[in-house]
């Protein structure tokens, strides 16, 4: 299993930035493509971006030009730059792991808030 630890989130006024940081420790033979899902009250949980192990990234239409997910592979680490953040971001930010095989691995999340 992977181990996931997410940090960076906070409150932020519209138009701020914020930048998220997903550290992967555990069985790190199992981390392949990595990415960012949120949740926010009374909402289901909704992709935000995805990135490969060689860097192709892919984006929700609702972030895209907005928001940018990169890795560190030699650190076990992705990062979201959040940039011109809207009071509809707020959410709970989960990283999140899928390996070549089994379950996926999930983080605890961290709150984004972001104020009008």
């Amino acid at each position: 299993q992977v181990q996931l630890v997410e940090s960076g989130g906070g409150l932020v006024q519209a138009g701020g930035s914020l930048r998220l940081s997903c550290a992967a420790s555990g069985s790190i033979f199992r981390i392949n493509t990595m990415g960012w899902y949120r949740q926010a009250p009374g909402k289901q949980r909704e992709l935000v971006a995805t990135i490969t192990r060689g860097g192709v990234t892919n984006y929700s239409n609702f972030v895209k030009g907005r928001f940018t997910i990169s890795r560190d592979n030699a650190n076990n680490t992705v990062y979201l730059q959040m940039n011109s953040l809207r009071p509809e971001d707020t959410a709970v930010y989960y990283c999140y792991n899928r390996p070549a095989w089994g379950d996926d691995d999930w983080g605890q999340g961290t709150q984004v808030t972001v104020s009008s």
